[in-house]
């Protein structure tokens, strides 16, 4: 079986790093065969420039296959463009993933706002991928509220009527040695066609979660069976993915699981991790330009911004309530993993990380660019492109809405292993 990739929402290219050891120094771009990526769409409605997908092209060279175009049109008038492929990728936007349509009808499924995973679905049902892979805020787990799990249930239906198995995993990357202490949810599904499919069904629910699945033997965990939880949302109980929602009741997925033949098994589990640990001094530049010190005038306000707070607010009633927050950590420690990075990184946020130059005389910056790439473990200047679209600004907010590239790295190369052994 060959390596192919299709890249959905592809970003400035997180899992091509990191599935084939991408590595630049500043001038020329290498990455390892290990792997083909025979299309790849990134398209920005919000905006009218196209800041990620000019970068995706300066790296890797323009082609027919790199697209930049509404990924909604493309899979509903023009899905003969997306070639077939191995293996199905994607960091897409969390939205509402409700049903609009059942799979009976001829347009198939459709979301009300949710479109974003209709289309993940309408390629999955057209090319019929032997694996995927997919990656997500943790809140997916959660949502929506009034049907906590729904949204989730709704997408490993998806993948059962398609034919697949899935295992999932929320991952803080920090608890694995990455610099950074950012919480994602892993979508692994194969389809039935599979050897690797046919070898796991036989695999009871529990050691697949923890000594024999994609993730445990990539992220180990303890022994520990914290809670676990189990549903059946197949035919037997769901007519469809319409039914799952209109009347799915409020269900728990944790951090862990898996969905074989409609049968969901869920885990809470807490990582085993014995190896070094990359911290935020770690991926700190030396002499950094004066134009990321924090002016005098400013520094009050970060101060503030960071400080705990308690704020009377009025809802929409005109109802006053006390809105309070906790300290942040002023400056950051570099001691410890980064905190989660943020779109809005670098501006005046309390999110923004902040560094002590010199705290004695008041002297603080913000991370630099590259620093931010550091984090996300992407080359360094990676973001920084002739594109007039990239501006310092957008570098920023491209690694805010990046993944972790170390951690697509382990997950592809053990994808390797399984796809040869499909020969």
């Amino acid at each position: 079986m060959d390596k192919t990739v299709v890249e959905l929402f592809a970003g400035v290219g997180g899992f091509r790093c990191g599935f084939n050891e991408v590595t630049f120094n500043g001038n020329e771009v290498a990455e390892k065969p290990n792997w083909d990526f025979v299309w790849a769409n990134q398209w920005e409605p919000s905006t009218k420039t196209q800041a990620a997908f000019d970068c995706y092209c300066e790296r890797f060279g323009e082609s027919d296959n790199h697209v930049c175009k509404d990924i909604h049109e493309i899979t509903t008038n023009e899905m003969d463009r997306i070639p077939e492929h191995t293996l199905l990728v994607g960091g897409f936007p969390c939205q509402d993933y409700s049903v609009a349509r059942s799979l009976s009808n001829e347009k198939g499924i459709e979301g009300k706002k949710g479109v974003l995973w209709w289309d993940i679905a309408s390629v999955i049902e057209a090319r019929t991928p032997p694996f995927v892979l997919l990656e997500n805020v943790d809140r997916l787990l959660r949502s929506p509220s009034t049907q906590r799990g729904r949204d989730f249930a709704i997408m490993l239906r998806t993948f059962l009527d398609n034919g697949y198995a899935v295992e999932w995993r929320v991952i803080n990357a920090a608890e694995y040695g990455f610099p950074q202490r950012r919480r994602r949810v892993f979508i692994f599904a194969y389809h039935k066609s599979t050897n690797y499919y046919k070898e796991m069904c036989k695999v009871p629910a529990e050691q697949l979660i923890y000594t024999k699945g994609i993730f445990a033997l990539n992220f180990p965990i303890t022994n520990d069976i914290l809670d676990k939880g189990k549903k059946n949302i197949s035919e037997d109980n769901f007519e469809d993915v319409v039914d799952i929602s209109d009347n799915f009741k409020e269900f728990h997925f944790f951090n862990a699981g898996c969905m074989i033949n409609g049968d969901v098994y869920t885990y809470k589990v807490e990582p085993n991790y014995s190896g070094e640990y990359k911290t935020l001094g770690d991926v700190l530049e030396d002499n950094v330009d004066e134009k990321y010190i924090i002016s005098p005038e400013k520094l009050e306000k970060w101060k503030y911004l960071k400080g705990s707070k308690k704020l009377e607010r009025k809802k929409p009633n005109g109802e006053t309530y006390c809105y309070s927050e906790g300290a942040i950590a002023f400056p950051d420690h570099l001691d410890v993993p980064a905190r989660t990075m943020l779109t809005s990184e670098s501006t005046t946020n309390r999110s923004s990380h902040i560094i002590g130059v010199d705290e004695d005389n008041d002297i603080y910056r913000t991370l630099t660019p590259v620093e931010a790439e550091r984090i996300q473990m992407f080359p360094d200047n990676w973001t920084n492109v002739e594109s007039k679209a990239m501006t310092e600004r957008r570098r920023y907010f491209m690694m805010g809405n990046a993944l972790v590239v170390g951690i697509v790295q382990k997950l592809g190369n053990y994808l390797e292993k399984i796809v040869d052994q499909e020969d």
